[in-house]
């Protein structure tokens, strides 16, 4: 076993190959542009978020990745995320027609190795309340999957 290997959380097998290899290549591109992100991050009304970045001033991002036209289709909670940040982007591959995602929301295409903002996100601060909310969350969730790594064994008491 290699080093990254052991490092890795395994995959929780919601995610298509296709929509990790898409979020790889944000998460790259996110952490070029100084943010720290989550992947499958529950927020506090109980939906689940594909990405969510932060960044040292605070600003919240969130990501939803969509692998497929099928995919963007079946989704309806997308609008629900803009109370949750500062920021949203869909992240496709160069296959998904750019033009379905729409305009409210930035646009990020990716491959597995990076990937470019094609239409930025407008900054819409979100409220005091939900930003400590889910700082508090994202912390959580971090340091909790730091502590699986180092400890699998460990029991959530």
């Amino acid at each position: 076993m290699i080093a990254e290997d052991f490092f890795a959380l395994p995959p929780d097998g919601r995610q298509s190959e296709k929509a990790l290899m898409i979020a790889r290549g944000v998460r790259r591109l996110l952490r070029a542009r100084g943010f720290f992100s989550v992947t499958e991050l529950s927020l506090v009304d109980g939906r689940r978020a594909d990405i969510v970045a932060v960044n040292d001033e605070g600003e919240v991002l969130i990501v939803e990745v969509k692998s497929s036209p099928a995919d963007f289709r079946a989704d309806r909670k997308w609008r629900d995320y803009f109370a949750a940040c500062d920021r949203l982007y869909f992240a496709i591959s160069e296959r998904t027609p750019a033009d379905l995602m729409p305009l409210e929301a930035g646009l990020i295409v990716a491959d597995p190795y990076g990937a470019e903002i094609v239409r930025e996100a407008e900054l819409k601060r979100m409220a005091p309340a939900s930003r400590r909310a889910l700082l508090l969350r994202f912390a959580q969730a971090a340091a909790d999957r730091l502590h699986r790594l180092a400890d699998p064994g460990a029991a959530l008491e």
